[in-house]
């Protein structure tokens, strides 16, 4: 089976599909372009996940003769041996021509995780439904739009939803990052890529200062998925002379530091869905580079971007972008959520209720939307599932 990630936040979801799928058949093989997550799970990668890991279109320009060229080469290899059934997981610019080559020689293609058709650059339907044999989406409002496209979808949930607890305990977290009883923890998450960190670096640390200017009692926590990425951010510190302020940069582990944190600055993305789930009131910001912020403002439908607002249907959080994201702005609204703790608690139980929309028995779910391209082929032993799973499948 061919699988295609193209980002830290697709190698998590990834690697959450191939457990699921292994659980049910565990001698699936996998094979494509895979991340360290993936890869733990035994996908095998043929090219560097990190090559595809840019987002913006001025960004993109610089990588694109590299990128165009992998992606060729990986079609190429996938068409000489044509793998049961390829899964692009999201990276919808470089999956969707794969799948589309891939669609028109008879090979099955599946697209685990929605382009934002909702919020920007509708007309991608039309391409969606000539790329791939069925969409695989995670927010309840996505299976209409394809319907309505006449696409074949299924609704699978979030596997970060399952995942994370629906109550999590902060003091444990706060116990494991040694706080102590006075302090108090905010998260900065500047983003997974390193094109995130030249943007959003400089800014966060020095909202950090602000903060620490007029609040002494807090603790500042960095979780930061690379080698390359914690590298970067360290040596900001030192270039910004911030090595006094107190902030922590943990190898990953964002998921502890938004469990303990009493607010947190978070990089427009996955990574905000991911402090819903924890239930950390945010403050969320992204910058582009201006060409490609022009571009996107153009052609965006809805009012807001950060995914607790879209699924929420209106501004539950706060989101500060490209020109109004400066350092003061950061700081005063992350103030405000520490000023008011009514407001936290308010907004922790908007975020109790979307956790309890999407978590959906992802894994379930998703054996079951792929048990048509996968059931029948002897080589796979498929394995008995247990009464959870066939409880779920039944439902």
């Amino acid at each position: 089976m061919a699988i295609v990630a193209g980002e830290a936040s697709g190698d998590l979801l990834g690697a959450a599909l191939i457990r699921a799928l292994k659980a049910r058949w565990p001698a699936l093989e996998f094979h494509g372009i895979a991340g360290p997550k993936m890869m733990a799970e035994g996908a095998r990668s043929f090219y560097p996940m990190e090559k595809l890991a840019v987002r913006g279109y001025v960004e993109v320009i610089r990588s694109l003769r590299e990128i165009l060229a992998i992606r060729r080469g990986l079609t190429r290899r996938l068409l000489e041996d044509p793998p049961d059934l390829y899964i692009g997981v999201d990276a919808p610019d470089f999956n969707l021509g794969v799948e589309a080559r891939l669609k028109a020689a008879g090979i099955p293609t599946v697209h685990y995780v929605s382009p934002s058709i909702w919020a920007w650059r509708p007309e991608r339907i039309g391409t969606i439904g000539r790329s791939v044999d069925r969409m695989l989406v995670m927010f309840p409002f996505e299976e209409a739009l394809y319907r309505k496209a006449g696409i074949a979808v299924d609704y699978v949930g979030h596997p970060l939803a399952d995942g994370m607890p629906l109550a999590p305990d902060r003091a444990e977290a706060r116990a494991q990052l040694r706080l102590g009883s006075g302090a108090v923890p905010v998260a900065l998450l500047p983003g997974s890529r390193a094109s995130e960190l030249e943007l959003h670096a400089d800014l966060v640390i020095e909202t950090a200062r602000a903060l620490a200017a007029r609040r002494p009692e807090l603790r500042f926590f960095v979780p930061l998925a690379t080698r390359e990425t914690r590298d970067y951010f360290e040596a900001r510190l030192y270039a910004l002379e911030a090595r006094e302020l107190p902030i922590t940069i943990l190898f990953g582990h964002a998921q502890l530091a938004l469990h303990a944190a009493e607010a947190a600055l978070v990089a427009s993305g996955t990574a905000t869905l991911e402090a819903a789930l924890a239930r950390c009131p945010m403050v969320v910001t992204y910058r582009l580079k201006p060409l490609t912020y022009w571009l996107v403002k153009r052609r965006a439908i809805l009012p807001y971007f950060s995914l607790p607002n879209v699924l929420a249907g209106e501004f539950i959080v706060p989101e500060l972008l490209q020109d109004d994201a400066t350092p003061a702005n950061l700081a005063q609204a992350l103030g405000n959520w520490l000023d008011n703790r009514q407001a936290r608690e308010r907004l922790r139980a908007r975020f109790g209720t979307l956790h309890a929309r999407l978590a959906a028995g992802h894994d379930a779910r998703v054996v079951e939307a792929l048990m048509p391209y996968l059931s029948g082929h002897e080589s796979f032993q498929p394995s008995e599932p247990g009464p959870g799973l066939r409880a779920a499948l039944r439902g």
